[in-house]
């Protein structure tokens, strides 16, 4: 199972940005697609952003869209997810998650199906709030 690790969650005004990382040993991210999901407190788990391994497929939520951006540095075997202009409803604890198969490709409309993605980071925590 792909061993993720998130980071870069914290505090911040409305408004602000943030940078979460996913970071992974080896070169994990040449071969799975990554999703990133969030959940807040009384809310479903809802897949937010996803990165195609095999092609630069990518695909964006509408409540992010415009405002996230999902990047992958393989030298690195790190994903990240900009998030630029934080709104009070975006506070979540943010997941990545690596897909269960081989050369997963997000589709550009979505939806990202939850039962695709078999291993999952512990989490970052999200507040935004004044």
């Amino acid at each position: 199972q792909v061993q993720l690790v998130e980071s870069g969650g914290g505090l911040v005004q409305p408004g602000g940005s943030l940078r979460l990382s996913c970071a992974a040993s080896g070169d994990v991210f040449d071969y799975y697609a990554i999703s990133w999901f969030r959940q807040a407190p009384g809310k479903e788990r809802e897949g937010i952003s996803c990165i195609s391994s095999s092609d630069r497929s990518t695909y964006y939520a509408d409540s992010v869209r415009g405002r996230f951006t999902i990047s992958r540095d393989s030298a690195k075997n790190t994903v990240y997810l900009q998030m630029n202009n934080l709104k009070p409803e975006d506070t979540a604890v943010y997941y990545c998650a690596a897909s269960s198969v081989r050369y997963y490709v997000c589709s550009p409309v979505g939806p990202v199906h939850t039962g695709a993605f078999g291993s999952w980071g512990q989490g970052t925590q999200v507040t935004v709030s004044s």
